[in-house]
């Protein structure tokens, strides 16, 4: 039988879920107008104003934020709630260093929790549940977010944290996991370490929520025979919130969108303009209940489809498909966001050319970064243990840059194949 957390919200008519839309939009548009100047610049730059937005069919006269705002924005700018307001900031790294902070009044990590509240209701959760969240715990939001969720459904919660894991399997086996929340390639690699270990026979687990990073459907089979489990897939963003913002039900087949606090748009990713449901394009969110940081068509870059057909598992939310890629060259690695640009920053700052190739894997179930770095001639040499130390020198910056381990391999000058258009700078063999 089909569990819901928020019933009325989660399974509303399609004319109520417009009705409260409709009126929180309104509300937060005059929020964000009267509380956030840099916001209200570009409305006056649009020639729009609050009373021109009615409700979700005047979505479209809102200008766009992106990534790039919240860059020149930072840390402040985009604040709509005075800061003894707010209770919490996560973060994610944005393109140049700069990081990407996000602030929550109390009232938000309510909502975000609700939100994964229902993701954990979603694949069967209930307060009979030892649900183990071994996602990144502190600014990152996969911890936190589901850690709340968890609590809100009266699971048995386990803040695990990612790595370590022995410690992971220990509790596992002995407090008797049902719910594995992850990366779905640490889920594997759990899988894997379970077996070499032989504790299939003393794991309990019947259901897992993989998000943070792209997979197949083919990993998601593999890993649900590994561990004798449903996998389910959740979505999010820093910047609206954290997981939860979308998630898998029973179905298996798509995302349900949280559209009491998210209105999904699909755009033409050069043009900008609104496509029907049905067509590929560009995500588009905007937060119509948050207080503290409530961007308004956030372009996310994710590359997807939406759709109203109707779900098995009786929710009338919208649904997205898995992210197909995406309209910018972010890299999702061991679930952080890497962009080139930072890497391109590092190499420079320590006296490289421009001249590199990012050479992404999986391994093990496991993500890896390679960086090739075309030495210039005058820092060019035979001697090998120099080279090991210039190497570890890239290593330590780029770690501090990225806030994981890339492997770095110094090589000749112009021995990185030059192209006569965009540069390659990426190799993505993972496959997914």
């Amino acid at each position: 039988m089909e569990r819901y957390y928020q019933k009325e919200m989660e399974c509303a008519s399609r004319e109520d879920m417009l009705a409260i839309q409709n009126e929180r939009l309104v509300k937060q548009v005059q929020h964000v107008w009267d509380n956030v100047p840099y916001y209200r610049q570009k409305m006056e730059q649009k020639g729009v104003t609050p009373a021109d937005i009615h409700g979700v069919e005047d979505l479209h006269k809102l200008p766009f934020l992106t990534k790039a705002d919240l860059r020149d924005a930072y840390p402040y700018g985009l604040l709509a709630k005075p800061l003894e307001d707010c209770v919490r900031i996560q973060s994610t790294s944005g393109t140049t260093g700069r990081r990407v902070v996000a602030f929550y009044t109390q009232h938000d990590i309510d909502l975000w929790e609700d939100c994964c509240a229902r993701a954990i209701t979603a694949v069967g959760g209930t307060n009979q549940d030892v649900c183990q969240v071994s996602y990144g715990y502190g600014l990152f939001t996969g911890g936190p977010g589901l850690n709340g969720g968890s609590h809100r459904v009266g699971c048995l919660t386990l803040p695990m944290s990612s790595g370590n894991t022995d410690r992971q399997l220990q509790f596992m086996t002995d407090l008797g996991t049902t719910i594995l929340c992850c990366t779905p390639s640490y889920a594997a690699y759990l899988a894997e370490s379970i077996h070499e270990r032989g504790l299939r026979d003393q794991i309990k687990l019947k259901a897992g929520i993989f998000g943070a990073e792209a997979w197949s459907e083919e990993m998601r089979r593999d890993i649900e025979k590994q561990l004798g489990i449903k996998a389910y897939d959740i979505y999010g963003l820093t910047e609206t919130s954290g997981p939860g913002v979308a998630f898998e039900c029973s179905e298996q087949n798509g995302m349900h969108i949280n559209e009491d606090h998210f209105i999904p748009e699909i755009i033409d990713p050069d043009t900008g303009e609104v496509l029907p449901e049905g067509s590929q394009g560009e995500l588009v969110f905007t937060s119509i209940s948050k207080e503290a940081f409530p961007l308004l068509r956030y372009r996310t870059r994710d590359i997807c489809v939406l759709s109203r057909k109707a779900c098995s598992c009786g929710r009338t939310l919208i649904k997205m498909c898995k992210p197909m890629g995406r309209s910018d060259d972010m890299l999702i690695v061991k679930g952080v966001n890497v962009f080139p640009s930072q890497i391109e920053t590092v190499l420079l700052e320590n006296g490289y050319s421009a001249n590199y190739q990012i050479v992404v894997d999986r391994i093990n179930n496991s993500d890896t970064i390679e960086v090739l770095v075309e030495m210039t001639p005058d820092i060019f040499s035979d001697s090998l243990g120099q080279i090991t130390d210039m190497e570890k020198k890239l290593v330590a910056a780029l770690k501090a840059m990225l806030g994981i381990y890339a492997k770095v391999r110094l090589v000749d000058p112009k021995s990185i194949a030059r192209s006569e258009g965009k540069a390659v700078r990426v190799i993505d063999k993972r496959k997914i």
